[in-house]
């Protein structure tokens, strides 16, 4: 999985950008740079979309299209969705959501989703800790330019990112990947949490506590990013309004 995002409307956070990545002798890589590493390392299976300047979106497709680690691609009405893993409750969730049973994982979180855009039902944090099951997944809503990411808490997948070298956001499962595009400017993303580029990062196990960075240093001694945890002794003043009338776009920030 590989996407990048314009930095005008992802919004990641500052602790990500580390001051040796502009001062080192490896540079951050632009968004085609990464893309073409990202496709050099997978040559046979790669499959990419380019919206403009805005966002890059590629996947590995599987060998084996049976494996229980699925990677998934979807697209529809102008929200595209990259997914790894799997959801054991999909069957029922399908049915919550009025989908076919035919319905996979990448088509459900972007019915979920837009769900949550256009009425905003139920709290973001509480549709994806309902997700039983490994996995990660990243929206993109290109006609609302927005961003959604969430890692599963279980460890079964990896996820990083980074600032790449026009100050774009880069996320990729690709350890190698992120360290050639980011230099030291990367981080894990963190096991039970969510982002959105205009809400922020937050756990959805623990919504009602902030979040705190962490800086890290590599073996060097050099700040290389910064890990993100809850804050388990503070708490956020209030959450904000979600309604059956709130718009999921307008989430406020947690952090």
């Amino acid at each position: 999985m590989l996407a990048i995002f314009h930095k005008t409307f992802a919004h990641p956070p500052d602790e990500l950008n580390s001051p040796a990545s502009q001062n080192g002798t490896t540079k951050p890589k632009l968004p085609e740079e990464t893309l073409n590493g990202f496709i050099s390392r997978h040559p046979r299976n790669t499959f990419s979309m380019t919206f403009a300047g805005a966002a890059v979106l590629a996947y590995v497709r599987p060998d084996n299209p049976f494996t229980p680690q699925q990677r998934l691609f979807c697209g529809l009405e102008e929200i595209y969705c990259v997914f790894i893993g799997s959801l054991n409750n999909l069957c029922m969730l399908n049915r919550q959501y009025g989908l076919t049973k035919g319905s996979n994982e990448a088509m459900f979180i972007i019915e979920a989703y837009r769900t949550l855009r256009d009425r905003g039902p139920y709290p973001a944090d509480q549709v994806v800790k309902d997700l039983e099951g490994t996995f990660a997944f990243v929206i993109y809503d290109s006609k609302a330019a927005t961003v959604f990411v969430a890692l599963g808490s279980d460890g079964g997948i990896e996820l990083f990112w980074g600032i790449g070298g026009d100050g774009c956001v880069v996320i990729c499962d690709d350890l190698e990947v992120i360290k050639a595009s980011c230099a030291k400017s990367f981080a894990p993303f963190p096991p039970g949490f969510m982002f959105h580029s205009e809400g922020g990062l937050m756990s959805f196990e623990h919504p009602m506590n902030k979040v705190k960075a962490m800086q890290r240093t590599d073996s060097e001694g050099v700040i290389c990013g910064a890990d993100f945890k809850v804050d388990k002794y503070t708490r956020v003043n209030s959450l904000p309004r979600r309604g059956s009338e709130a718009n999921w776009t307008e989430w406020d920030s947690h952090t």
